[in-house]
């Protein structure tokens, strides 16, 4: 078990602990310790198996509505209405299981290891072992290129630099090597090495710590197997379900109770009640809903998105935060030359192309160095080494001796400080203490700007050629300084922007710098201009942090753990919150989202933690799946208010009439049918298009406004019922048979034709419904109106009514359209739930009604 803060301790004492030395171990002793620590490997997050995740859908409660209407169907001798729902109930969970278990082959064939072998020292010679069976107390070597297979200490380097980009954010190499270190936090040991960085230059050897889950990169994959929450869209589906069950069952018994008490015989009133039930239930929506999100999952996929959890994709249109790393996402995780500066300040090509003949011609490696010689990729050309001191990480220098046109020249950089100590002269002048204390003041105001400076200098070389030595480096002329910069991408601003339009507030959550976070976040255009270091998060208690995260929209240095308190406190305040990432130290943040974002190239442990993995490394990406979400969630709402208020509307006339009609207003077989046709009809929902108003701002659903609108267009429904009704008895003098008749035919029409006034906030004939909807909507209908005026309506018992009354019908139908149209913005108001950012650097939720 490694130590907390292993890199507080010297590796005599941490080899103490370990119960070995500093020698290695021999192959007996580390077979033992293998039995004992385990494998170097981390466990693989526990996927739910198929009869698992078919077992959770079918527990789900509007499955279990389905499930229960199918058994009283089959108990009263209702078979075909019971096959009908278990085959529509069986279709979406088999839909949604398939999907879901595409997507996460998909994303297994992303995965990409973090090491396959390691160099460790056994029986006293290093041998190549795979780096599984690293175990703690081994001593491994790695070099540029390796990827590091354990946390440990460092016990010798040379030149070596570790990105540990993955990790910690930071983009630049960090230099490590042996000695005492007190820092807190990981990122500021330098005497450390952590599993899964990447080694950039030199070489070292380490005692290996912790391995598997003891390790910085295990602890944050051990997040992969905490249990998954609820989304938020399984929790509105659910409060959905639970509502139409409580309806459902007041309604239904009530039915059957008082038809009882008017003397109805019992089994009829139970089929009665058992018709109403199934009427009651949105047998479609379990359908309806996988296939949208389904749709969506497609949609994306060709805008290189691959779906890993489908709810996701209503989350994403629902989120109101988005939380995202900053290394890889807002910058290009390439590190650039920014500007080359004389030795005033002043813009001078000089000093990259010196510093990029040092680098070329000294062999040098690092971010930095392949900077300036992709900057200045013809510097060499003319010059010929003659010597070189290589970069020393003590001296914190580097130099080469070359031939060229300035003749025979010693050219050097490096760190600021250390290069204008060895500089005797600065632009023709003598290089006093103020001069140097100048050129460091403008060193460090590069900086406050998240600049990185490095130095350049030169002298003429007299005598032979030769390697240069420490001692040479002295008498320097000052030529200037190279910045650098890991900059945003091109896209990062009008992303930014286009996702603040869509409502969407951007945090930055990152391990980097905070004067490099707080410059990236004003060029990208974010509005907050407070950046919050992790240092200071630790001193905020739970709700101190709640009100913090309402103003500050960057963060820096941070741990994992600071990040998920972070999302946490978001998530406390109402927001619905995703998480852009991809290194190991993100994992947490992706599992602790709403909505878990990662992308191609990242970590396997940043890809398992996701619901979503982005194949384009761009927050635009983001945004069109934003859109993409709030499309889904529209067409889903457009069946839920239709299915609660038709259905609603339709079984509160039913067993309103069964209480004063003589007999029954429709027979059970009718209902189903109309209930069938008419979830027939809304099966195009999915392939409805949206407009833009639908997605301007976060949205989700609320169940009060679910029922509000059933509240308001149900009853209308229901009123033109009574005043058919009021028709048939009182106008016609209709018998039963063709009383239940015209009613059918009133009831679908009216069901059916109504989705397209209230698909949209506009006027019908403004927004037109997309032609899949039209046909399946007019295909149904039409199949409703012919059943009755052909011979297959005697099966049904139905008995073609008389034209007059057909035309009546149609004045009836056109008028409740006309009148739903007139009470659709009072039934829309507060159909869903938005919310939005409306001021920079605050959080504020609005409630507004939905569009669709």
């Amino acid at each position: 078990m490694a130590a907390e803060r292993f890199w507080t301790q010297t590796p005599a004492d941490a080899a103490a602990a370990l119960g070995c030395d500093l020698a290695g171990l021999s192959s007996a002793e580390a077979a033992s310790r293998l039995k004992k620590f385990g494998r170097n490997a981390d466990a693989r997050p526990k996927e739910a198996g198929t009869l698992a995740a078919v077992g959770r859908r079918l527990l789900e409660p509007m499955s279990l509505i389905l499930i229960a209407a199918a058994v009283v169907s089959a108990f009263t001798g209702d078979g075909p209405s019971a096959v009908i729902i278990l085959v529509i109930l069986v279709l979406s969970v088999t839909l949604d299981t398939v999907q879901e278990g595409q997507a996460k082959r998909a994303a297994e064939a992303l995965r990409k290891t973090v090491a396959q072998k390691a160099e460790v020292r056994r029986d006293g010679a290093f041998a190549s072992i795979d780096a599984e069976l690293v175990v703690p107390g081994d001593v491994f070597r790695v070099s540029a290129g390796d990827v590091i297979p354990a946390d440990g200490l460092v016990l010798e380097s040379s030149a070596f630099t570790a990105n540990e980009a993955a990790l910690t954010g930071e983009p630049y190499g960090v230099i490590k090597r042996p000695g005492e270190v007190k820092a807190e936090s990981a990122s500021e040991a330098s005497n450390a090495l952590f599993r899964g960085a990447v080694a950039q230059t030199g070489e070292a050897t380490a005692l290996a710590i912790g391995t598997a889950a003891n390790t910085l990169f295990g602890k944050a994959a051990q997040s992969l197997n905490a249990p998954a929450g609820t989304s938020p869209f399984e929790r509105d589906l659910n409060q959905l379900g639970l509502l139409v069950a409580r309806a459902t069952a007041v309604l239904t018994l009530g039915v059957f109770a008082a038809n009882v008490v008017f003397g109805r015989p019992p089994i009829q009133s139970l089929m009665f009640s058992v018709a109403l039930a199934v009427g009651l239930t949105p047998e479609l929506l379990p359908m309806i809903t996988t296939v949208t999100l389904s749709r969506g999952a497609v949609r994306m996929s060709r805008k290189k998105v691959i779906v890993k959890r489908l709810a996701a994709i209503h989350d994403l249109g629902a989120m109101t935060v988005l939380c995202t790393d900053k290394t890889g996402t807002l910058t290009s995780a390439e590190i650039v030359l920014t500007s080359s500066l004389g030795p005033n300040g002043e813009a001078l090509d000089r000093p990259s192309r010196l510093g990029a003949t040092c680098a070329s011609l000294g062999g040098d490696k690092g971010s930095l160095d392949d900077a300036l010689v992709k900057a200045q990729p013809e510097a060499a050309r003319g010059w010929t080494r003659l010597g070189r001191l290589p970069f020393d990480y003590q001296r914190r220098m580097g130099a080469v001796l070359a031939e060229g046109p300035e003749g025979l020249t010693l050219i050097v950089k490096g760190a600021p400080e250390a290069v204008l100590e060895a500089c005797a002269t600065i632009a023709g002048k003598v290089l006093d203490e103020a001069g140097r204390k100048a050129a460091l003041e403008r060193v460090q105001g590069l900086a406050a700007q998240g600049l990185r400076s490095v130095a350049v200098a030169s002298r003429p070389w007299s005598g032979q050629p030769r390697d240069p030595t420490a001692e040479d480096e002295n008498g320097l002329a000052f030529e200037g300084l190279c910045t650098f910069a890991d900059p945003p991408k091109a896209s990062a601003p009008a992303a930014v922007a286009r996702l603040a339009a869509l409502g969407v507030r951007l945090v930055v959550l990152s391990g980097d710098d905070p004067v490099v976070v707080g410059r990236l976040a004003k060029i990208v255009g974010m509005p907050g201009q407070e950046v919050i270091a992790g240092a200071e998060l630790n001193s905020l208690g739970v709700d101190a942090l709640g009100v913090r995260v309402r103003d500050a929209d960057a963060f820096a240095r941070l741990d994992p753990d600071q990040k998920v308190r972070i999302i946490h406190a978001l998530q406390k305040s109402g927001e619905i919150v995703g998480y852009v990432g991809d290194g190991v130290n993100d994992a947490p943040g992706l599992k602790a989202a709403d909505v878990g974002i990662s992308v191609d190239g990242a970590t396997g442990v940043a890809r398992a933690a996701a619901d979503m993995i982005l194949l384009d490394t761009d927050l635009a990406v983001v945004a069109d799946g934003v859109e993409e979400g709030r499309r889904t969630f529209v067409n889903i709402l457009k069946y839920a208010r239709m299915g609660s208020s038709s259905n609603f509307g339709n079984m509160l006339s039913m067993a309103a009439a069964s209480l004063f009609l003589p007999f029954l207003p429709m027979l059970a077989t009718q209902i189903l049918l109309n209930n069938l046709l008419y979830d027939v009809s809304e099966v195009g929902i999915p392939f409805d298009s949206v407009g833009p108003d639908d997605m301007a701002k976060p949205q989700r659903w609320r169940i009060r406004d679910i029922a509000r609108f059933a509240a308001i267009m149900g009853p209308l429904s229901s009123a033109f019922d009574m005043i058919t009704f009021a028709v048939l008895l009182l106008g016609f003098h209709t018998s039963p048979e063709v009383f239940r008749t015209a009613w059918f035919v009133e009831s679908i029409a009216t069901q059916t034709l109504v989705v397209f006034v209230i698909r949209t906030r506009k006027r019908p004939w403004q927004d037109k419904a997309n032609p899949v909807l039209t046909a399946s909507t007019l295909g149904a209908l039409a199949v409703a109106l012919l059943i009755p005026y052909s011979p297959l309506g005697a099966w049904f018992g139905f008995h073609i009514p008389p034209a007059s009354l057909t035309a009546a019908l149609a004045v009836i139908v056109l008028v409740y359209l006309v009148s739903a149209e007139f009470f659709k913005p009072l039934a829309m108001n507060g159909a869903a739930s938005t919310q939005q950012s409306p001021a920079p650097g605050k959080t504020t939720t609005v409630r507004a009604p939905a569009a669709g």
